[in-house]
């Protein structure tokens, strides 16, 4: 990811409490700082490697364990797929939680978002 990119979505990201990385994979260059000082979960449908400090569950997004997400101030998803934008918005209508991702770059969000543009970067804020 962007350096700058980073830095953008670490500020954005940063004023919530208790947050929820859906499809971490190996990508911890938002979550791990971030659990520095604020209570992270991240999710997968497959086992991942995570640094201490982050809560991992195994968990299809799709067929989702609500429990895991409950509390949640915000979800949200790097380079989230676009068949995965609507089953994550559901999750987040359920319990009351924000929901921030990006693309895998060329597409279009399946959902209704406000978009944001940050150097390097273009995130989608569900808008259900």
């Amino acid at each position: 990811m962007n350096p700058n990119s980073t830095t953008s979505l670490l500020d954005i990201l940063s004023p919530f409490k208790r947050l929820i990385e859906v499809g971490i994979g190996s990508r911890i260059d938002i979550a791990r700082p971030l659990s520095e000082s604020r209570n992270v979960v991240a999710t997968d449908i497959h086992q991942c490697e995570i640094p201490q400090g982050i809560q991992f569950f195994l968990d299809d997004i799709c067929n989702p364990t609500l429990e895991i997400y409950y509390k949640a101030d915000i979800i949200y998803a790097l380079n989230l797929p676009s068949e995965l934008h609507r089953p994550t918005l559901d999750v987040a209508s359920q319990i009351g939680s924000k929901f921030l991702f990006t693309t895998l770059g060329t597409d279009f969000p399946e959902i209704p978002v406000q978009i944001e543009t940050i150097p390097g970067e273009t995130i989608y804020w569900a808008l259900e």
